[in-house]
């Protein structure tokens, strides 16, 4: 275990692809850097112009036509949109609003509330797709040209049509913040990742809560680590006793609780980080437990059990992800039950010991109970890193997929890998790599045309330029293409799909510092860059040639060889190019079956009915599978009348046994037997890790029945497979109000008229403190969801409490006006 970290160095040696090793005196002129390094906003803008008018980009035709414009080429429809709850409350509307005809009408309804700027009901509100698109497609590619980025108008013009159709048909999609403010704020908040730094005065604590505030406002996220606050069993200068970091916690929950409900776009989204080795970390580890148990006893007592009700209302730590950061050293004193720690702030002097093992076994209870903490580890994260001249990465944003310095932002945006199945099913390679280089040159112009909350982000954004490109429908990828999400020959195809991303937006990258120069801090990290990028080509080795179509393959390694080269020769304009993000909100926009790197939920889904109800929808990735896996057009039929009637589709008449885990879910049916194992999902993970800048947005879902221990297994082996971060969640581990579903709602409407009696006055009977439960789970458009019903001592259903595994704050505004 001693030696992880150096056989991790030999492997991402990168002998075996012939990379080129040329001695430093062989290497092209290095730019000057020294005074770009120092210089910030509109000063560094110019330095670009003044670059980019010798030169600029040029982009070629693939989707569009010259002069004809997307958005003219497809048909348009008038709908209403309206969101509604369970009984049928209209809580948001909008009517006779354009949408292309192709569009669900989920993805109306969200995109209509969520992104149409303008005041409900006033002239000023968008009425149209059409609009939203032109708003977003036409000032980015209006800064483009005022920035210099093109080699001619031509050019300019080729960018801005195909960036429109690449939105317009739902291949791709910005993150929010792009979507709530580009075209509407002058200097608009365009990134939904930051982290943020901390130090152990006052004025810094109180500074991060007013930074936090301004960024939740604007729809975006924050993480921090707060280990360099001092704990409390440390002296102040002036004697007293010091605060801790989890009592300032407690003040800043409290302001994204409220903000999340005042602010224009949506709820807050927050990660609080601590080291493993701060003195305050036991308290850190169960601060969230205790507020949890708290919250049950409230619920049990009568209390409004949802999201925004009194009970969870009434206790701390609600409106953020919690995480330890773990180093290897700390993981391998728990596989040798060894001792660790804990050390003072202020002067490092040792406080606590406790067996190493301990400690995770009690992370490990805590994400049994409530699925908090995660885990990020340090030292994997450290050794990926980019820019370590510069200094370590500590923290992470709320998803734990942006993972960079202290003091920065990244734009996300994510591709529709559903969008890029060529008519035959296989992967239209020059298709994704073209959309990639569109995204990425989009987001890349955001970066200066963008604002930061402080100065110190601001310059940081710029000087490093990360950004966040990823995709979303891999699990739906995987299943139309007849593959198991838990195979190795599902593992090594979205190994090849991610590697051939992010090696394109590292070319992308390079061809962009070629014509405008590197980020400003690229000089100090030139070689740690180059070794990095040598690291995630190296790993191209671990794909496996017999698993993956040879023409991917000879794609993935033809552009990693290509990014190498162009960026040895001229370096790379970003620091970070590539994440997997949740995608939740932009997955409903882009009618994505399964979200970011998750598999499907569920292969039956219910949509509510305005006038109530349930309509009950089979994935339409199912029949594609069928398809690819040779059945005949009558035997399809059979086999999803069968999944339709007893939703599974286990036990389907003429369906081979060896077939059925390609259909096999984050969680088990109705009826059925199957699901996809928690290590499954870890190993999924581990075989992109290698080809992400950044890290991945995702939960691990674990059974009901899952024990504390397990959880810690599973911790010690997303170390050991080269995890960066992991975040768990236990079936029905978390309680939230009890409600009655449209299902079953349905169902009573059904009953005679004749069998109905007048309801009886309501009398509450408790139900006993240790009752027996049923949990179901479900899902709504590719998100995991849990329903818990109560049984009394005779059987009758005595409650039901609703609950979603940690999500965006799409999810759980969404879950919200479902359990009203």
């Amino acid at each position: 275990m001693k030696d992880r970290t150096e056989k991790r160095l030999q492997a991402a040696a990168g002998t075996e692809l012939g990379m080129d090793a040329r001695p430093a005196a062989d290497m092209a002129p290095e730019l000057d850097l020294t005074a770009l390094a120092g210089q910030a906003g509109e000063d560094f803008r110019e330095e670009v112009r003044a670059a980019a008018s010798r030169r600029g980009l040029r982009f070629a035709r693939r989707c569009t036509a010259p002069g004809i414009n997307p958005l003219d080429e497809i048909k348009w429809e008038h709908r209403d949109a309206s969101i509604v709850t369970k009984e049928g409350e209209v809580i948001f509307e909008q009517k006779d609003v354009e949408v292309p005809k192709s569009w669900s009408q989920m993805a109306t309804n969200v995109v209509v509330q969520k992104y149409f700027r303008g005041g409900l009901g006033t002239p000023d509100r968008e009425r149209s797709v059409r609009q939203l698109v032109h708003r977003v497609a036409d000032t980015i590619a209006d800064w483009g040209i005022a920035d210099g980025c093109f080699a001619s108008p031509a050019d300019a013009e080729t960018f801005r049509a195909e960036l429109t159709y690449l939105l317009v048909h739902q291949h791709a999609a910005f993150n929010s913040p792009v979507w709530f403010n580009v075209g509407v704020e002058k200097k608009p908040q365009c990134s939904a990742c930051f982290i943020n730094s901390v130090e152990d005065s006052m004025a810094s604590i109180l500074g991060l809560a007013k930074t936090e505030g301004l960024l939740f406002k604007y729809g975006s996220g924050t993480g921090t680590n707060l280990s360099p606050l001092r704990s409390s069993r440390e002296k102040l200068s002036t004697g007293g006793e010091a605060s801790g970091p989890v009592s300032f916690m407690k003040g800043y929950d409290a302001f994204a609780g409220v903000i999340k409900s005042g602010g224009k776009t949506r709820r807050a989204a927050k990660m609080v980080m601590l080291n493993i080795d701060h003195p305050d970390i036991v308290d850190f580890i169960n601060c969230k437990v205790r507020e949890e148990r708290k919250a049950w006893a409230l619920i049990d007592a009568g209390y409004d059990g949802s999201f925004n009700g009194e009970a969870y209302g009434s206790v701390f730590f609600q409106n953020s992800n919690n995480s330890v950061r773990v180093t290897d050293e700390f993981m391998e004193a728990v596989v040798a039950d060894g001792t660790w720690t804990t050390r003072a702030v202020t002067d490092g002097t040792p406080m606590d010991t406790y067996r190493a093992r301990e400690l995770l076994d009690m992370m490990a209870e805590g994400a049994h109970v409530c699925g908090d903490p995660g885990l990020q580890y340090d030292t994997t994260i450290n050794d990926w890193h980019a820019c370590p001249a510069t200094d370590r990465i500590h923290g992470s944003n709320p998803c734990s997929e942006y993972m960079f310095l202290n003091d920065s932002a990244c734009n996300l945006a994510s591709l529709n890998l559903m969008k890029f199945r060529r008519e035959d099913g296989e992967f239209d390679i020059e298709a994704f790599r073209h959309a990639v280089d569109v995204m990425l040159t989009a987001m890349e112009i955001v970066v200066d045309n963008s604002s930061y909350p402080r100065e110190a982000i601001a310059e940081n954004s710029r000087h490093y330029r990360p950004l966040g490109l990823g995709y979303a429908n891999l699990g739906a990828l995987l299943m139309s293409r007849g593959l198991p999400y838990d195979s190795d020959a599902g593992r090594n195809y979205a190994a090849a799909v991610t590697a051939l991303m992010c090696g394109q937006a590292y070319l992308s990258s390079a061809r962009m510092a070629e014509h405008f120069r590197p980020f400003a801090g690229y000089k100090p990290n030139r070689d740690a860059m180059l070794q990095v990028i040598q690291k995630h080509r190296s790993h191209i080795n671990g794909i496996n040639a017999h698993r993956v179509p040879e023409e991917l393959l000879d794609a993935v390694k033809a552009v990693w060889s290509d990014a190498y080269t162009v960026g040895y020769d001229y370096g790379y304009r970003n620091a970070q190019v590539t994440v997997l993000a949740p995608t939740g909100t932009i997955g409903f926009m882009m009618d994505c079956d399964t979200t970011g790197i998750e598999p499907d939920m569920a292969l039956i889904k219910y949509k509510n009915l305005v006038g109530g109800g349930m309509l009950k929808i089979v994935n339409n990735t199912v029949p594609e599978a069928l398809t690819r896996l040779g059945y005949t057009e009558e035997e399809r039929r059979r086999i999803l009348a069968h999944l339709e009637e007893h939703e599974t589709i286990e036990g389907a008449p003429g369906l081979k046994e060896d077939h059925e885990a390609v259909f096999d879910c984050a969680f088990k049916p109705i009826g059925g037997r199957r699901s996809i194992d928690h290590m499954g999902h870890i190993r999924m993970m581990a075989a992109v890790q290698p080809f992400l800048s950044g890290a991945i947005s995702k939960t691990v879902n674990m059974s009901n029945e899952t024990t504390p221990q397990e959880i810690a297994e599973a911790y010690i082996e997303a170390w050991q497979l080269g995890l960066k971060a992991i975040a768990v969640y236990r079936d029905g581990s978390k309680r939230t109000q009890p409600m009655n579903t449209s299902r079953d709602g349905a169902k009573q409407a059904r009953k005679p008229a004749e069998d109905r009696q007048s309801p009886p006055s309501p009398q509450r009977v408790r139900l006993p403190d240790e009752r027996a439960a049923i949990t179901h789970k479900f899902s709504i458009a590719g998100h995991e969801g849990y329903l818990t019903i109560g049984l009394y001592p005779n059987g009758q259903p005595g409650e039901m409490f609703i609950a979603m595994a940690k999500e965006g704050s799409v999810v759980s505004g969404l879950m919200d006006s479902f359990a009203t």
